[in-house]
């Protein structure tokens, strides 16, 4: 086993070798993507039901307070409880029941690729296997269940009947397909797409506004008090007021489009907090050149979405990394 991990470096470990590797049982229980997931049963959420699962020394492990300051923290890697992981922490069926939950937050013709993305992060390293918690306990309506890792943050809500949506709070997606440092197709990530409906919107943009869109400065940091930080002034790039209505329309669709991974009830209701309360207008739209755009082809790997109500920051040198915070939603 040691052999396998310790050697495998980047690259991706496949099924066949982990099963070879640490025999099936052990496979299962220290990568629960390689279960099937059986069909929910009852009325509770899937959280619900992960929640109630657990043994009082694990819920003193895992259970946050509600207003823990982790509750709003978001890295390109992470662990909410870095001494519980899902390899050494969970029974076999609480692991099923984390893969029941990681892979209903994202629509069904996504979620193959989202679960390779997890297994691809931990880099052959049994030791980057994620980490999952909760804030709050279920007498709060916004009990919280947050799932984190390599390139991985993912956020639900306990209760079934709360309004869908990211809940205010930043989630992180990312990868390196197939090297730490990605040339311009990306080939293999499976967030490039978002890449590529944005520059879709960039091309039908006039020239003036493409000029305007590519700012002469360095994007946002990445450490984590930062990258999420909305800010009311000083904002780059091209002004959402000043686009047409047309053009607002399809910033919409576009950021829609770019959403699509996602669960749809997140997306939809992302969505309609974006339109009504009109963020679109008060959203700055900037991309950036240099190393930032990779291979110099204008099809802008690195770049921004943000306002005094969102932050939707998509990095793809050296490869990509996600960061989407919308406040209100």
């Amino acid at each position: 086993m040691n052999s396998l991990l310790s050697s495998a470096g980047h690259r991706n470990v496949g099924r066949r070798e982990i099963l070879r590797a640490l025999g099936s049982s052990a496979a299962f229980a220290a990568f629960p993507f390689l279960q099937a997931a059986p069909a929910a049963a009852g009325k509770d959420s899937l959280a619900m039901q992960f929640y109630k699962s657990l043994t009082e020394e694990q819920r003193a492990k895992v259970v946050l307070p509600r207003d823990h300051a982790k509750r709003g923290y978001v890295s390109n890697w992470w662990y909410i409880c870095p001494e519980q992981r899902l390899h050494t922490f969970y029974t076999k069926d609480q692991q099923d029941l984390v893969k029941q939950i990681f892979e209903s937050l994202h629509h069904p013709e996504h979620r193959e690729k989202m679960n390779w993305q997890v297994q691809k992060d931990l880099m052959g390293q049994i030791k980057n296997t994620p980490s999952v918690g909760f804030f709050g306990t279920p007498q709060d309506e916004d009990f919280e269940f947050i799932y984190t890792g390599h390139h991985v943050t993912r956020r639900t809500f306990v209760h079934p009947d709360h309004a869908p949506g990211f809940g205010g709070r930043p989630i992180f997606y990312g990868n390196f397909a197939k090297a730490f440092r990605e040339e311009k197709d990306h080939a293999g990530n499976p967030f490039w797409y978002q890449g590529l409906r944005f520059n879709e919107f960039v091309s039908a943009l006039d020239g003036k506004q493409r000029e305007k869109i590519l700012v002469a400065r360095e994007p946002r940091s990445e450490k984590p008090a930062e990258v999420i930080a909305r800010r009311a002034n000083d904002l780059p790039g091209l002004a959402g007021a000043d686009l047409t209505k047309d053009q607002q329309a399809k910033l919409l669709e576009t950021m829609r489009r770019m959403l699509v991974c996602f669960r749809p009830a997140d997306v939809e209701a992302t969505m309609k907090t974006l339109e009504s309360q009109k963020i679109v207008e008060r959203l700055f739209i900037s991309c950036y050149g240099g190393e930032y755009d990779i291979g110099g082809d204008q099809v802008w790997d690195t770049w921004q979405i943000e306002g005094p109500d969102l932050v939707w920051y998509f990095r793809g040198f050296p490869h990509i990394h996600g960061y989407f915070h919308l406040a209100a939603a």
